[in-house]
């Protein structure tokens, strides 16, 4: 029957997961209609109920969860054997995916094109999101995050670089509204922050102690966003040091200090970590981080 109904299971595993059809559908790619005939379907070869319907969504039963537990262990063995599968040979060849935090796909541009300069048989899907990709679950070949040490169990994590980040304003800013003396000075300017109360970056964490809440008059969730708006002049904002040297119209209001740095690691799957399309990759990707900031 494990093989019959395996679809079912899985989808079953999603919902719970995630706690709604409509959420389970978009994972699996799949109408929610397909959802829901599956876990109807499921529910009466079992003869029992498996969720509890509710308006928020669906909440496993007690035979749910006992039927979950063995779904995400089969489920996590799977995705272990595609990405091993994925990665073997030596040969570098077929797809290389790689996950970042958003906002930093301007340095990554120039490792992807030295890559494929040396193995022009890989291609290349470069993924920025601000969820966390599932490497155990053969998601991805090679992540970049950010902020403290990942700690998932299974992963090989190394220092990549500290990212400097500076504290900017355009000219046009600084015509129209003067520079600030100092931070006792930072109630009668404009400056752009993250749109969350509980910011993960160090440079973020110190502008919520610093500025008052009132003086944050753009927020945004995307690092492109946020160096456009200081580039058109909405405000004064952190960015990327090494960006804002490269351009002329931009005012440094306070020089780098470390308390900002934000730290960059590269993250794999012990699956995957010594697979030649992946140490390829790391290769290369470490020689050109050497020019986007101080290393760690």
């Amino acid at each position: 029957m494990i093989v019959d109904t395996w679809d079912e299971i899985r989808t079953a595993f999603q919902v719970a997961r995630l706690g709604t059809v409509s959420g389970a559908a978009e994972v699996l790619g799949v109408h929610h209609a397909t959802v829901i005939r599956h876990i109807d379907a499921l529910e009466k070869r079992l003869g029992t109920r498996l969720f509890q319907r509710h308006a928020r969504g669906y909440t496993p039963t007690e035979s749910g969860r006992e039927l979950l537990k063995v779904a995400q262990t089969t489920e996590e063995q799977f995705g272990q054997l595609i990405s091993r599968i994925k990665g073997q040979g030596e040969t570098v060849t077929g797809e290389l995916v790689v996950t970042s935090v958003t906002g930093i796909a301007r340095v990554l541009t120039p490792v992807f094109a030295a890559y494929q300069d040396a193995y022009p048989g890989v291609t290349i899907r470069f993924l920025s999101d601000m969820r966390l990709f599932r490497l155990d679950y053969g998601e991805a070949h090679v992540a970049i995050r950010a902020g403290g040490t990942p700690q998932e169990p299974d992963n090989v994590v190394q220092p990549l670089v500290r990212m400097q980040m500076g504290l900017y304003a355009s000219a046009h800013y600084i015509q129209r509204h003067g520079r600030p003396a100092g931070p006792a000075d930072f109630i009668r300017h404009r400056f752009i922050g993250p749109d969350t109360s509980e910011p993960r970056a160090p440079f973020h964490r110190w502008l919520r102690d610093h500025v008052p809440a009132e003086a944050i008059k753009y927020r945004m969730t995307e690092q492109a966003a946020n160096d456009e708006a200081i580039r058109v002049g909405l405000g004064i904002g952190f960015m990327d040091s090494r960006t804002a040297r490269e351009d002329a119209a931009l005012v440094e209001i306070m020089p780098p200090i470390p308390e900002w740095d934000s730290a960059l690691w590269i993250v794999t799957h012990v699956d995957l970590h010594r697979t030649l399309k992946v140490q390829s990759f790391l290769t290369i990707l470490k020689q050109q981080a050497q020019g986007w900031s101080c290393t760690v």
